[in-house]
């Protein structure tokens, strides 16, 4: 299989030593990572010290600065009763298995699984019901590295200039474009940070379409809603900015997605297998459920709202149409869905399963009749990218292997740019050309690498960037990287004038001096 990789059709990678800076009409290029200035304008310059964030299991909430350090298991099984009912005291037991006896241990975790077994209405066992909540997370994050990796959620405003991210100790930061603001109060840029009791092992990030401030987070026992205004001076926000949305048996949240017009916000969870449609003004919420598939541990709103992907742990996967709720369902024989992406117009899906290293994709109709909504889909996937493991020869002659088994894809809001990366620990991240009409084709641009030793833990591109595409990495060394794209829009009438203005446009924007790139203001 090695051999149909379409990674052996893309160009040399960068070679240590060498940084990817921008494309230039379908060509990444690459600079000495010594002499790359990576800094643009209206963007922040975001790099997380590792050694400042604190680890998972140094952990503190609010109410735990006011406890003693050395309190007894009991006590602490006592507080996530009053926290998450029984299955947190449950989990606090499985979770501190030495400081107690086996026997408790043993039946503590049957009674979890039973617990989450029930609760569910799971069909069949699944393993993953006897992993604690910061497991199933890790399991199912678009991380890769989620456990260790010192940004542990990231998401774009779909609007504005403006970005959040988690840390490992579970606070959330949003920065944004407050360029002039700062200056015009002598200050640096503000970055709120949102803390909260029950933000624990924080799983992904969502803001609300059509609002400036209204940001959703998945954590281990709820979702909370924070109200984060753009013109407020407060770094950090009280308590009265959040709203908690919780419902027995729904957690821990490993995925978000709020419809296009910002009224319904879904979210899913491996231990159960209903999606939950919130109305976050009423904080209320209606399952949407159907037989077989276990959990549901990711959710993906087409962007014309016509459509909702659903996977679940099993073979299985759901596309439902959002007039009537009824839904149709796939199944893979490489199993369950590890991650998904829509195109513009909602009529293609991209998916990728956990044990194959395949781009799959599903067409579906596009029905002009709105009073009878149906979904259309093919009837089964076509495979049309393999991106198998391969030796690669990079532009300095060394060889490295790149691909595999895929952890996350990211399609840019034009349909032109997809960007994929893989499981385990690599430098680069894969980026396609993608051209949607008549067909779809997928075609090799090239990879983007970060400095020596980065690993590219999560990508997103910014929304409705309007020059091409700005695909953003975070990398393991907790820097979050910018990588803009200028190109042409393949769907746009380009005449030979046009393409001249654009690279002059691009030569404004980047300068180049024995090998050096900055970006210019």
């Amino acid at each position: 299989m090695t051999s149909t990789s379409i990674l052996k059709c893309f160009p040399p990678a960068p070679g240590k030593g060498q940084i990817t800076v921008f494309e230039q009409i379908g060509e990444l290029s690459s600079v000495p990572q010594d002499q790359a200035k990576l800094k643009f304008q209206g963007y922040p310059d975001v790099a997380i010290n590792k050694d400042n964030t604190r680890s998972l299991t140094q952990r503190e909430n609010a109410k735990s600065a006011f406890l003693p350090h050395d309190e007894t298991v009991s006590k602490r099984v006592y507080h996530a009763w009053q926290d998450m009912g029984v299955s947190g005291a449950l989990e606090e037991i499985v979770n501190d298995a030495e400081q107690v006896p086996n026997w408790i241990s043993a039946i503590a975790q049957k009674l979890l699984v039973l617990s989450r077994w029930t609760g569910s209405l799971h069909g069949s066992f699944f393993p993953h019901l006897a992993l604690s909540n910061e497991d199933i997370v890790s399991r199912f994050s678009s991380v890769v590295h989620w456990t260790v990796s010192p940004i542990k959620a990231f998401a774009w405003h779909p609007h504005t200039l403006k970005f959040s991210y988690t840390l490992k100790d579970d606070t959330v930061r949003v920065h944004a474009n407050f360029t002039e603001l700062a200056s015009s109060l002598k200050h640096t840029e503000l970055v709120p940070i949102l803390e909260h009791k029950l933000q624990k092992n924080v799983s992904c990030l969502a803001w609300q379409p059509n609002s400036s401030s209204v940001l959703a987070v998945g954590c281990q026992s709820c979702i909370l809603i924070w109200h984060v205004e753009p013109t407020s001076l407060a770094t950090r926000p009280s308590s009265s900015s959040v709203q908690v949305l919780q419902e027995s048996g729904h957690c821990p949240i490993t995925s978000l997605s709020w419809s296009p017009d910002g009224r319904i916000l879904m979210s899913s969870s491996p231990v159960d297998t209903a999606m939950m449609a919130w109305d976050v003004a009423l904080e209320t919420c209606t399952p949407l459920c159907r037989f077989g598939g276990g959990g549901v541990s990711l959710v993906a709103w087409s962007p014309d709202g016509s459509k909702l992907f659903s996977a679940t742990l099993s073979n299985l996967f759901r596309v439902w149409e959002t007039r009537t709720w009824s839904c149709e369902k796939w199944s893979t024989s490489t199993g369950p869905c590890k991650t998904a992406c829509w195109s513009p117009k909602g009529n293609i899906l991209l998916f990728a399963t956990e044990n194959q290293p395949v781009i799959y994709s599903l067409t579906f109709s596009e029905v002009s009749d709105e009073t009878k909504p149906v979904i259309g889909g093919s009837q089964t996937a076509m495979a049309c990218a393999d991106l198998s493991e391969t030796d690669l020869q990079t532009a300095d002659s060394s060889n490295v292997k790149v691909g595999g088994l895929i952890q996350h894809m990211a399609w840019d809001s034009k349909g032109e740019r997809l960007a994929v990366i893989f499981q385990g620990n690599c430098e680069y991240v894969a980026v396609f050309r993608t051209k949607l009409f008549p067909v779809l084709e997928i075609t090799s641009c090239g990879f983007v690498k970060g400095f020596d030793g980065e690993k590219a833990e999560f990508i997103e591109f910014q929304p409705n960037y309007s020059k091409g595409a700005m695909l953003t990495v975070i990398w393991s060394s907790g820097r979050v990287g910018y990588v803009p794209m200028y190109f042409v829009s393949s769907s746009s009438t380009t005449t030979v004038s046009s393409l001249e203005e654009e690279f002059k446009y691009q030569q404004h924007q980047h300068t180049f001096s024995n090998g050096l790139y900055s970006t210019t203001d």
